[in-house]
C-alpha cells in the first residue's frame, strides 16, 4: 500500500453477503405468502439468472426479472405480481445480510492509521439505506453507487467519480473488491492501485488477497 491515501471498497462479496443464502432469504419471504420452496433450488436458479444477466441496470425492474427467474417453475404466480415488493424492501435492511468477520476490525485499523475510506459499488438506490441499517455507512467518507452515477464497474467513469469526490490522484487510491474484472481490472484501468479479494483462495497470488486483514499487515 505504498503512497496510498485512501482505500475504496466494493460491497457485495467484499464487505457483506446474503445470509444464510439468497435462496433462504427469498424462501422466507415467499413462505409468508403461502409459497413453499427449497432454498437451495432458489439459490441455484438465482445464480444461473445472475450469471446470465448481461448488462444489468440495477433498477427495481431489473431485480424483479432476476427474482422471477429465481422462482421460475416453482410458483404459479411470479413474485413480481405478488411478494416482490416486500422482498425488495427487505434487502434494504440488515436482516438478510452478513458482515464478513474481517470487516469491522480492518476498517477500524485503517481508520486508526488515518486512512480515508470510501465505497465504490455496483448497486441500486437501496445501498445507502442498507449500509445505515448495517451500521457501516459512518465508516466511509464517500459512497459511490452505480445507480446514482449512471456507470457500473469496470467503467472508468465510476472510479473517476470517486477520484473527484476524494480529491486525490488515482494512484493514491487503493481499490479492494472480489471481482477480478469489475474491481481489480477496472481499478487498474482507472489508474488506481488494486487488491483483488479472493476469500476462497488457498493462498494469495499476485495482487490477490484472501482477507481484508491482509491490508493491515
Amino acid at each position: 500500500m505504498e503512497n496510498v491515501k485512501a482505500v475504496t471498497f466494493d460491497v457485495g462479496g467484499t464487505l457483506i453477503e446474503p445470509w444464510p443464502s439468497v435462496g433462504h432469504a427469498y424462501a422466507e419471504v415467499a413462505q409468508r405468502h403461502g409459497v413453499e420452496v427449497e432454498p437451495d433450488v432458489v439459490t441455484g436458479q438465482f445464480v444461473k439468472a445472475w450469471q446470465a444477466r448481461g448488462d444489468f441496470a440495477y433498477t427495481k425492474d431489473a431485480w424483479a426479472t432476476i427474482v422471477d427467474q429465481s422462482f421460475d417453475g416453482l410458483t404459479t404466480t411470479l413474485p413480481s405480481r405478488t411478494f416482490f415488493d416486500e422482498l425488495y424492501d427487505e434487502f434494504a435492511t440488515s436482516k438478510p445480510w452478513f458482515i464478513y468477520p474481517d470487516v469491522i476490525a480492518s476498517l477500524a485499523a485503517l481508520k486508526k492509521r488515518k486512512m480515508r475510506m470510501a465505497v465504490i459499488s455496483n448497486w441500486d438506490d437501496r445501498l445507502r439505506m442498507l449500509l445505515e441499517s448495517l451500521e457501516l455507512a459512518h465508516e466511509f467518507e464517500v459512497i459511490i453507487v452505480s445507480a446514482e452515477v449512471g456507470f457500473t464497474k469496470p467503467s472508468p467513469e465510476i472510479f473517476q467519480a470517486a477520484v473527484k469526490a476524494l480529491q486525490l490522484p488515482p494512484a493514491q487510491i487503493l481499490h479492494v473488491g472480489d471481482s477480478e474484472i469489475e474491481d481489480h481490472h477496472g481499478a487498474q484501468a482507472a489508474g488506481f492501485q488494486s487488491r483483488w479479494l479472493c476469500r476462497d483462495a488457498a493462498e494469495p497470488i499476485g495482487n490477490c488477497i484472501t482477507s481484508l486483514n491482509d491490508l493491515i499487515q
